[in-house]
């Protein structure tokens, strides 16, 4: 693993998309992923106790990662945003995260976690089954751009389809506050042209390589793998692209993200940026 980054001489990784979150709330998503819901098994490769996830990233060489975790339903973000800042606390290493839900206290709480020093937001429009352009958001939405603090977007309709996601759900988002510094999860997958046109749009939309080019992604998605001909604006856009894995709920180990990067063959440059440089710049590192 640390030969990956050894060779491109970097210090390390920095991953903008990896989820820690209580306990019972993991074992959740752990059950929602086993449980066969998206046709095929999906084990979590990395189903480890808490500690021992953490030594692993840290013995992979990832300096730096996230926290996400995100609500289902309303009054529970702001109970995951205290979870997370001590969680924060007690990991220097670990990227302070936060998340909101479009219910009436959203601005408030999303303000005391700016206060407290939240370094990246989650939104998971798909599992939160809301319209990211709700009026309840648009305070949100603004605090964000205004801070200048990236959120981790999930708006594709990847692995499944939701009722808002979508290119078309999240534009009216980044027409209102075009300064939003959005990460696009998975590359916006399956939509990967109109979220690329999106990041073309918008100066501060980036984009996250979670699950992309892996062929575990790639039987997910039958008949609409990431076309060959995006690959050179995939190239263009590439102090935008950032690392993202999903780790721990990953069904593959951490090695198969780099290498199904590594395999596009866009150059030690990229993947350079890519796996570090971009992420080290965009949160101030």
């Amino acid at each position: 693993m640390t030969a990956f980054w050894q060779d491109l001489g970097l210090p390390g990784l920095i991953d903008i998309h990896t989820h820690f979150m209580p306990a019972n709330v993991l074992a959740k998503v752990w059950a929602y992923f086993e449980g066969g819901q998206f046709g095929r098994p999906w084990p979590i490769y990395y189903r480890r106790p808490e500690a021992e996830r953490l030594a692993l990233l840290r013995a992979f060489g990832v300096r730096r990662f996230t926290g996400l975790l995100y609500p289902h339903k309303p009054d529970m973000a702001a109970w995951l945003n205290s979870w997370s800042a001590a969680f924060a606390a007690d990991n220097p290493d670990v990227l302070h995260s936060a998340t909101f839900f479009p219910e009436p206290g959203a601005a408030g709480y999303v303000a005391e976690a700016l206060a407290g020093g939240a370094r990246v937001f989650k939104a998971h429009v798909q599992v939160g089954a809301y319209d990211p352009a709700d009026e309840l958001l648009t305070p949100v939405w603004g605090q964000l751009a205004e801070a200048g603090v990236p959120v981790v977007v999930h708006c594709g309709s990847g692995p499944t389809p939701g009722r808002f996601t979508g290119p078309q759900r999240f534009a009216p988002v980044l027409a209102r506050h075009p300064a939003l510094t959005a990460v696009i999860a998975h590359l916006g997958t399956p939509e990967y042209a109109e979220f690329l046109d999106l990041a073309g749009q918008y100066r501060n939309v980036h984009l996250d390589t979670t699950m992309a080019f892996t062929d575990f992604f790639a039987q997910l998605h039958p008949g609409q793998p990431f076309p060959a001909s995006l690959l050179p604006r995939l190239a263009g856009l590439g102090d935008r692209i950032l690392l993202g894995t999903d780790f721990p709920n990953i069904p593959y180990p951490y090695l198969t993200q780099l290498e199904a990067l590594a395999g596009l063959d866009l150059g030690r440059p990229w993947l350079r940026a890519v796996c570090y440089d971009n992420a080290a710049r965009l949160l101030h590192l």
